[in-house]
């Protein structure tokens, strides 16, 4: 009699342990099937053109198209780069900041062009002595129209492609298209109008966060925790995001002029209308 009243207790105490044990099961079981959140990472690490832009979009667009990537950071070490280029990887990451937040950490640099891709993102992180600004447009000038013997055009600017005045509108509409993003994307945190803004000068982080293009002086690490508390999320992982997708990136022919004996200058090797920081050139370089 008493082991049968003991094997009715420990068959009722089995079950009752079973009860209390399937949530937890399934807890794991569910929590197994839910992808752990992540942190994206999207590096630019040159300057932009074509070939980095390319890269960047398709980052950008895995993270839009996944939804484990909680929140994304920008690592900025770039002089910047061209215009076209430039904007539509602004577009793109406000596009994404509709849904995820995107929080920028300047390395060494983020000038011109690359401090335009600041601007639209959500918070924005440098260090000290980081460079940060250079804010503006500069472009190379159209050749004079001339007539070349044995080459017939329809019209004065067909070789050309536009008068002198015109492409200097173009780059005053370029440059104030630059100050209304910085104007939108810092809002109230800008403490400086456009004269210092547009002056294209450039800055220690330190100074940027004084005058309001930055957020807080701080790390990597720092812009990561706070994508992450903007995206209320705690038990995550980072990824970067170069490594996810399936896009392998083409080696760009070199965006910068190299000189005679081959070295590298510091200012683009094809005409156009750029957002770049070009640094004084030394004595070998001029």
């Amino acid at each position: 009699m008493t082991d049968s009243k003991f094997e009715f207790t420990w068959e009722k105490t089995r079950k009752y342990l079973l009860w209390l044990a399937l949530p937890l099961i399934i807890g794991i079981l569910m929590a197994a099937l839910i992808p752990q959140p992540s942190i994206g990472l999207i590096y630019l690490s040159s300057s932009i053109d074509a070939y980095s832009a390319k890269d960047l979009l398709t980052q950008i667009s895995y993270a839009r198209e996944h939804p484990e990537i909680s929140a994304v950071v920008l690592v900025l070490d770039s002089p910047g780069g061209t215009v076209v280029d430039t904007e539509a990887i602004y577009l793109e990451f406000l596009k994404l900041r509709k849904n995820k937040p995107v929080v920028t950490s300047i390395n060494s640099m983020a000038a011109s062009g690359a401090y335009y891709l600041t601007v639209g993102t959500d918070y924005a992180f440098a260090k000290p002595t980081s460079t940060v600004g250079n804010i503006g447009i500069i472009g190379y000038l159209p050749s004079t129209p001339m007539i070349f013997e044995g080459i017939i055009s329809t019209g004065p600017y067909k070789l050309w492609g536009s008068p002198r005045d015109t492409y200097m509108r173009q780059i005053e509409m370029s440059k104030q298209g630059f100050y209304n993003a910085v104007k939108t994307g810092r809002g109230d945190r800008l403490k400086v109008g456009p004269e210092v803004v547009l002056s294209g000068q450039i800055w220690p982080g330190s100074e940027a966060q004084k005058y309001g293009l930055i957020d807080e002086l701080g790390t990597q690490s720092d812009a990561i925790e706070k994508a992450a508390s903007m995206a209320h999320v705690h038990n995550y992982r980072t990824d970067n995001l170069a490594n996810l997708t399936l896009y392998q990136p083409v080696q760009a022919g070199g965006f910068f002029a190299t000189s005679a004996d081959g070295s590298t200058l510091p200012y683009p090797k094809e005409p156009g209308v750029y957002m770049l920081y070009i640094p004084p050139m030394t004595a070998e370089q001029k």
